[in-house]
């Protein structure tokens, strides 16, 4: 992580459960990686489904660190979130901060938000780029409405339009801020893409199919870089638009 004191940009990325919002915001937030060369922080206050059990699922449990610890603390360090931060050999300066798996919403006292705010502060501080991977809670809520950049991750079905029908008052920044991502997690060759689109009014980048990010899933090994590079081509532009 970087030693220097302005502050970093935070990205939120939202979307239905089910949508394949947290594949899709890793491969954004590693091209993002790749494309800047600057340090990144990979965020996911998911308690529900805690990413570090299928992101690292080959580690063992005492090799793994829960945000989770941090947030508990009475006040949060810089030192303190380091401590708590994962990583891969093979990406300097970019780390995972996440839930580990068995952990749920028991575990941990729900956190104040300005605990979450100085949460906030001490990523920024820490690293040039934050993506937060949104899902339930008030980590996640806090994050859409503090981020500077939030995408918007739409998927071809009606359970996605039900989704962002009764959640539209959370994309509270400006069309300027934020950017609408179509996610084909499905091969299916029926699926209501334009109908979908034309919904929303437009979407500003269409993540295709990828049979390698399939695997990836089933391998466990999305912490490795993704070898389709049509998929990766997509991810790259929708770095260089939040960045």
């Amino acid at each position: 992580m970087r030693e220097v004191a302005t502050m970093g940009k935070m990205i939120a990325v939202c979307g239905a459960p089910g949508s394949g919002k947290t594949t899709a915001a890793l491969k954004i937030a590693e091209e993002i990686y790749y494309a800047k060369k600057g340090s990144v922080i990979f965020l996911s206050p998911d308690l529900n489904v805690p990413c570090l059990a299928f992101v690292f699922p080959n580690c063992k449990e005492e090799e793994l660190y829960s945000v989770g610890v941090a947030l508990d603390r009475t006040d949060i360090y810089r030192e303190d979130v380091l401590r708590q931060m994962n990583h891969v050999k093979t990406m300097e300066n970019f780390g995972f901060l996440g839930y580990k798996a068995g952990e749920n919403k028991y575990s941990y006292p729900r956190p104040t938000e300005d605990k979450i705010l100085n949460l906030f502060s001490i990523l920024r501080e820490l690293a040039d780029y934050v993506i937060v991977d949104c899902a339930d809670g008030l980590i996640s809520s806090m994050a859409k409405s503090h981020a500077d950049m939030l995408v918007q991750l739409i998927t071809p079905d009606l359970k996605c339009m039900a989704y962002h029908s009764s959640n539209s008052g959370m994309f509270e920044l400006g069309a300027e801020n934020r950017i609408k991502v179509m996610n084909i997690s499905d091969k299916d060759l029926f699926l209501p893409i334009t109908e979908v689109a034309n919904h929303f009014k437009g979407v500003d980048f269409t993540l295709p199919y990828s049979k390698a990010l399939k695997q990836q899933t089933i391998t466990g090994t999305l912490s490795e870089r993704l070898p389709d590079a049509k998929y990766r081509s997509v991810a790259a532009g929708i770095a260089k638009a939040v960045i």
